[in-house]
């Protein structure tokens, strides 16, 4: 393969990869609650492993953070719900139902852009919001309340994740004298900090597990969490947002094949037939991204 034919290729195999770790990471996740070390405790020390590989930049970078703190705190917190409660909702939830959860994300993207960013919805952002409702409608419809309402805790966490990462995103673009170092140390920073308070307010006591479990928690933010970023981070630098946006749609590919494979998990028909609408409605606002390109 010619090289500039690789190098071409290479941003669209980082996204792949990233894709396929993030339809993953539900697995080894369970694994570790299974051994006793919870949802707070790996989000806790996954981050917390990776923040340690940041602090050199970090600490090089100081004065670009100091220039922007207020932000770069904002979007610390935002990211780092994100992220906790993603994991969270991936332990108790539904994997495929979490997933497209989550990517009700666009939805609140238009909402939020046009009450923090000023900007007017477009006629394709009006049909990203009308499409995505209806299917969060479909996917959220209770027999039992009549209406559309989560129905579990991991619901609430998989669609609050999804407007933390909307809401990350806007601020993203808020931030532009930040660089990408320090939006990943910053969302890193909050994942810890978030986990860390969560914990200290059930006054939760250490887990008994043994040494594989908290090696395993490392190895989980060294090798899946510092990796994932640095592939999107890769991938997204180097391509148009609309192409990046349809590629990581991969994770719900990777999620639904694993989740069917190796759980006993069920989803209704009628949340196909939502997550569908979802999805088109994340695809519709990538084309909408095309055109602005």
């Amino acid at each position: 393969m010619p090289m500039t034919r690789f190098l071409t290729l290479m941003p669209v195999l980082s996204l792949l990869l990233a894709g396929t770790l993030w339809g993953l990471f539900w697995y080894p996740l369970r694994l570790l609650d299974d051994v006793g070390l919870g949802g707070l405790w790996t989000t806790l020390i996954g981050y917390g492993a990776a923040l340690i590989c940041a602090l050199p930049w970090a600490w090089r970078h100081w004065k670009e953070i100091q220039r922007n703190l207020a932000v770069a705190v904002l979007l610390g917190f935002a990211s780092g719900w994100c992220n906790m409660a993603f994991i969270l909702a991936m332990i108790d939830g539904t994997v495929v139902r979490v997933l497209l959860l989550f990517y009700l994300s666009p939805l609140w993207a238009v909402i939020l852009a046009y009450f923090l960013l000023g900007e007017r919805p477009s006629r394709t952002s009006l049909t990203v919001l009308l499409v995505a409702m209806c299917g969060a409608v479909m996917m959220l419809w209770s027999p039992k309340f009549g209406f559309p309402w989560p129905e579990s805790r991991s619901d609430w966490l998989a669609l609050s994740s999804g407007f933390a990462f909307a809401l990350s995103n806007v601020l993203v673009r808020k931030a532009q004298d930040l660089s990408i170092g320090s939006k990943m140390t910053a969302a890193w920073w909050g994942a810890v900090v978030l986990a860390a308070g969560w914990l200290a307010f059930i006054d939760a006591d250490i887990p008994q597990v043994t040494t594989g479990a908290w090696m395993g928690a490392i190895a989980f933010g060294l090798f899946g969490l510092v990796v994932v970023t640095l592939a999107v981070q890769y991938g997204v630098s180097n391509m148009p947002v609309h192409r990046s946006a349809v590629i990581l749609l991969f994770e719900l590919v990777v999620g639904a094949v694993s989740a069917l494979i190796l759980t006993d998990e069920v989803v209704r028909t009628v949340e196909w037939i939502g997550g569908a609408c979802i999805l088109l409605a994340a695809w519709i606002s990538a084309r909408e991204g095309q055109h602005k390109s």
